[in-house]
C-alpha cells in the first residue's frame, strides 16, 4: 500500500497524545502532512506539539474532551476555524474500561464508553464530513479491535461499543460509495500501548508488535491513493501477507 502523496495534506487524529495515534502522528508529520489531533491532557498535548513541530508542519491541537462532546455542529466550526481544510480523519480514540460480566458492568461505565467509543465519534465524523468532502481525496480510517466481531468474556461494553462503531463506519462507507471519500476499518491486533498493558496486566509488552508496525497500514489508508472503501482490515493477517 502506498504511502506516497501524504506531503502538503491536512489529517486529523483523534487520541492523538499517545499509543498508536502518537505514533501515528509522528509518522504523518514526517511524511510532510499537516497533522492536527485531539486530546485533553494539557501536558500530553504540549508533548506532542513538540515533538510534531520538530518533525514537520506546525500541529493543530484540538484540546477536546470526548467524554462531553455531543453536538457536530460547535465541532464542524471549530475545524473550520483551526483546520481549515480537511483531507483524511483517523477516528483512534477509544477507552477499554473495566474488564467484567456484560450484565455486572456499572451503569456509568456502559454509558462512558459508548459516549466515547461510539457517540462521540460519530459528532466528529459529521463535522468532519464537509471538509472531507471538499477534498480531492477525503480518508477516513477508522482504528478498531477484534473483539468487535470476534466475542470475547469480559469485554464487555468495549466490544459492543466498538461493534456500533464498526457499523457506524461500515454505513458511512455506503454512504460516500461513488464520491472522493474512502473510509476502512483497522483492527490493530495485539498492540503494544497503554490500553491493552490495562486490560491485561499479566502480559508481557515484549511479546506484543509495537505501534510503529502499524503505520505502514495507516498512513496508507490516510494517503490519497488508497482506493479502498468500507474494508475491515485485520492488521496482523496484512503484516503477514507482506512478510
Amino acid at each position: 500500500m502506498s504511502v506516497e502523496g501524504l506531503a502538503g495534506r491536512t489529517v486529523l487524529v483523534t487520541g492523538g497524545t499517545r499509543g498508536i495515534g502518537r505514533v501515528l502522528c509522528e509518522a504523518l508529520a514526517a511524511h510532510g502532512a499537516r497533522v492536527a489531533f485531539t486530546g485533553r491532557d494539557p501536558a500530553a498535548i504540549a508533548d506532542t506539539e513538540a515533538a510534531l513541530r520538530a518533525r514537520g508542519p506546525e500541529p493543530v491541537a484540538l484540546p477536546l474532551d470526548l467524554e462531553a462532546v455531543d453536538d457536530a455542529a460547535p465541532i464542524a466550526a471549530l475545524l473550520r476555524e483551526h483546520i481549515g481544510r480537511l483531507d483524511a480523519l483517523v477516528l483512534n480514540a477509544a477507552i477499554g474500561g473495566v474488564r467484567t460480566p456484560i450484565v455486572e458492568q456499572p451503569e456509568a461505565e456502559w454509558r462512558r464508553l459508548f459516549q466515547v467509543n461510539v457517540h462521540a465519534s460519530r459528532v466528529l465524523l459529521a463535522a468532519a464530513h464537509p471538509l472531507l468532502a471538499a477534498s480531492d481525496a477525503g480518508r477516513v480510517v477508522c482504528v478498531s479491535t477484534g473483539v468487535a466481531r470476534r466475542r470475547k468474556a469480559g469485554t464487555g461494553a468495549y466490544a459492543v461499543s466498538k461493534a456500533a462503531f464498526d457499523m457506524m463506519a461500515g454505513l458511512y462507507a455506503l454512504d460516500v460509495a461513488g464520491t472522493a471519500i474512502r473510509c476502512n476499518i483497522v483492527n490493530p491486533g495485539p498492540t503494544r500501548t497503554a490500553m491493552r498493558a490495562a486490560a491485561f496486566p499479566a502480559e508481557d509488552p515484549l511479546t506484543l508488535k509495537p505501534p510503529e508496525a502499524l503505520l505502514p497500514l495507516l498512513l496508507g489508508l490516510c494517503a490519497p491513493h488508497c482506493v479502498l472503501n468500507g474494508e475491515t482490515i485485520d492488521a496482523d493477517d496484512w503484516l503477514a501477507q507482506r512478510s
